[in-house]
């Protein structure tokens, strides 16, 4: 899933681990007939919809849980799922409806309190959930979440249950947008035994999607089978999804050409240009709605004195995008000109130069602004990133290269590999990085506003950076508050300039997914978010 949200992941989300893989399921996992064996690894946090903001888990959470909207696997289009309508009058207040019929695979009905309990619960900040800022543009979240002191509200006063099978929700100011994000899951529903026995659920988790949850070894793999009280339109025609864990994707992808894998969606970048011959034509790589980033502690003083804009322009404007793509991922990757995705499209906010001298490889200018700016803090840095994905030491080392050769130093930058993904991760939500560290984003629905405010808001959820502008905040505020979508559009643009020019991080390049799988199964495709689409996927032996 994805990343971290204000009243926006959608996981989607995704802080993207960008597969966090090697063997730790290994080879000894046998075809189980109709089951589909696939790459994982362990998620950062337990599987509560509210507490993940990272792809890992968010995987796990698209397959066992079915939100108010789902989005369309093609084009990332929001449509009505376990909603039977949401409708509104104003772009304020909201009333949905919940469709008749919906369980979870424990057999409990999902209503309207389903939601509405999850919800209060994702909001309220003495329950510590990552994605809490999702619920900020609900009234009463400065009661339920203060900035300061405890909650003086345990619920939300826009949450409303009407009936059995409605509920409203009244936001603090219009937002036409705002029911797009409904398939994010921190929005998921909850069932009552995650509140009377949370402890049971953290071990099991229990959701109301395509699939359920039948073990799970943590470390090892998690195995999930065909919810039998799913009703939705996305049976499973599998028996299921054995997610193997793996802490190194290159042993991933050595068991998918062995046969002890049936889909690997972390092709290793060295394996790529050779990747569709190696698994005689079963591999596709498309765009996704990700994009990887250098993030900047801007709560570290050494990186926020002043001249360092200029110190942090000049270090981007040395990164030779186009070589770096080329050489690794071997054109799976494109140079970034903006912070979204081309994936958005035009309308959806995706701007072709936004970015302008500041994403251009020039050595020369370069050279000059770091110099102008004081130069780098303590005349070295170092680039964290997680080290269980190998093709991260790759263009991480590919990133310095290029910074060396321009300031004709060849330890200015070097690499820094951080164990796993959440050891990684950890580091960063503990502001313990006082040096660059490597992010990525996937998005949870296809609108800019979903690369802007968890990332760059004062207080959001995957605001790693710490950055905080008020004009930046008026501006989304401003956008969220206008019912035209084309309108709204515009203002985040004019708030996405002001993070560029201040150079919050160095846009490096959008992402495309990337999948290969074996013989054993057929149907693979990949979403607009890059994740297999696994309900799709037959075992054909």
């Amino acid at each position: 899933m994805r990343g971290a949200k204000s009243a926006t992941w959608v996981a989607g989300a995704i802080v993207v681990a960008l597969g966090a893989t090697a063997c730790g399921g290994g080879s000894s996992a046998s075809a189980e007939p109709g089951v589909v064996r696939a790459n994982w690894g362990d998620p950062q946090n337990p599987l509560e919809p509210a507490n993940t903001n990272e792809v890992l888990g968010g995987k796990v959470l698209d397959m066992i849980f079915s939100n108010l909207k789902s989005y369309d696997p093609k084009t990332g289009e929001a449509k009505n799922d376990v909603a039977q309508s949401i409708d509104t009058k104003d772009q304020q207040t909201f009333t949905i409806k919940v469709k008749k019929g919906e369980k979870f695979s424990n057999g409990e009905p999902v209503t309207a309190r389903s939601f509405v309990d999850a919800w209060n619960y994702g909001a309220l900040s003495t329950n510590a959930q990552k994605n809490s800022y999702f619920f900020a543009d609900i009234q009463g979240y400065d009661k339920v979440a203060p900035a300061e002191g405890k909650p003086t509200a345990k619920t939300l006063s826009g949450l409303k249950v009407v009936d059995e099978h409605t509920f409203t929700v009244t936001l603090d100011e219009k937002m036409s947008t705002w029911p797009l994000r409904l398939g994010y899951k921190a929005f998921a529903p909850l069932p009552k035994t995650f509140f009377s026995d949370h402890d049971g659920y953290l071990a099991k988790p229990v959701g109301n999607g395509p699939y359920a949850v039948d073990t799970y070894d943590k470390g090892k793999q998690m195995k999930l089978v065909p919810n039998a009280h799913y009703t939705g339109d996305d049976k499973p025609q599998n028996k299921g999804v054995l997610l193997k864990v793996y802490t190194d994707s290159n042993a991933a992808y050595a068991d998918l050409q062995s046969g002890n894998l049936d889909v690997d969606d972390d092709v290793p970048a060295e394996q790529i240009r050779n990747a569709k011959s190696d698994l005689k034509g079963n591999y596709l790589s498309q765009p996704a709605g990700m994009n990887q980033v250098i993030t900047f502690p801007l709560y570290k003083d050494g990186w926020n004195k002043a001249g360092m804009e200029k110190v942090r322009k000049g270090l981007s404007m040395a990164i030779d995008r186009k070589a770096i793509t080329d050489k690794v991922y071997n054109g799976t990757r494109t140079p970034a000109t903006d912070l979204t995705s081309p994936v958005l499209g035009v309308a959806n906010g995706y701007s072709k130069d936004v970015c302008g001298d500041t994403c251009t490889y020039d050595p020369t200018e370069a050279k000059k602004l770091i110099k102008e700016g004081g130069g780098i803090p303590g005349g070295k840095m170092t680039i964290s990133y997680n080290a269980d994905k190998d093709s991260h030491k790759q263009w991480v080392d590919a990133v310095c290269n290029s910074i060396n050769t321009v300031l004709g130093d060849d330890k200015a930058c070097v690499g820094n590999p951080v164990g796993t993904f959440g050891d990684f991760r950890n580091q960063i939500t503990k502001q313990e990085m006082t040096q660059p560290f490597r992010s990525g984003w996937q998005m949870d629905y296809p609108q800019i506003e979903n690369f802007l405010t968890p990332l760059y808001a004062t207080g959001g959820a995957s605001n790693d950076a710490k950055f905080s502008d008020p004009k930046f905040d008026a501006l989304l505020k401003k956008a969220g508050a206008e019912p035209d979508v084309k309108k709204a559009t515009d203002l985040y643009k004019q708030a996405e300039k002001i993070v560029l020019d201040k150079v919050v991080s160095i846009p490096l390049w959008y992402q495309n997914g990337t999948a290969g799988w074996s013989d054993h199964v057929s149907g693979v495709q990949l979403n607009a978010f890059s994740f297999p689409v696994f309900t799709k996927v037959k075992v054909t032996d």
